[in-house]
């Protein structure tokens, strides 16, 4: 009498929270999609400025450095670079002087980076339009200060979830 094991499917299916699945399935798509809107409303900014040489996720790494001197392992550790490889993107941001770098005193395999007043130019950028973005949303209405914690609050717990599945496989 061999019990077989149910799906994941079957089991959502038995105790009648399918629609669950359905929402999640939702969800994962949205923040894939929101992510590469990131990148594209990013994308379009700087065409429009007339600064081509740089991409989006060049820019959004420019904007994480911000004022900060790290390494390309912190800049991978706060994860925004989907499908890019960080390294390369910092050798090329430090080949157009964007970035200056030095090797660490302690670790000199280690590689810290800051920006150069033209990264720090590009960081500008995209923090104005992120300031206008986020004075957008409010002012029609779109999402408030409660929607926008309450958004937080919810993915902080998703993503401690995803975290606590890779560290502690169940």
């Amino acid at each position: 009498m061999a019990e077989r094991m149910m799906s994941v499917h079957e089991r959502l299916d038995s105790v009648g929270d399918r629609g669950f699945m359905s929402e999640y399935l939702d969800c994962l798509s949205l923040v894939e999609r929101l992510h590469r809107l990131l990148l594209d409303v990013l994308k379009d900014e700087f065409e429009r400025m007339g600064v081509l040489e740089i991409n989006p996720v060049q820019a959004l790494l420019l904007f994480n450095v911000g004022d900060h001197e790290v390494t390309a392992g912190e800049l991978k550790s706060r994860g925004y670079y989907q499908g890019s490889n960080v390294s390369y993107n910092l050798k090329k941001l430090v080949e157009m002087e964007y970035m200056h770098h030095q090797r660490c005193g302690i670790d000199r395999r280690a590689v810290r980076v800051k920006l150069t007043p033209k990264g720090r130019a590009v960081h500008d950028v995209v923090h104005k339009l992120f300031a206008r973005h986020a004075d957008g949303l409010q002012s029609r209405g779109v999402l408030g200060a409660d929607g926008i914690e309450v958004i937080n609050a919810s993915l902080r717990r998703v993503e401690r979830y995803w975290t606590d599945q890779i560290r502690y496989i169940y």
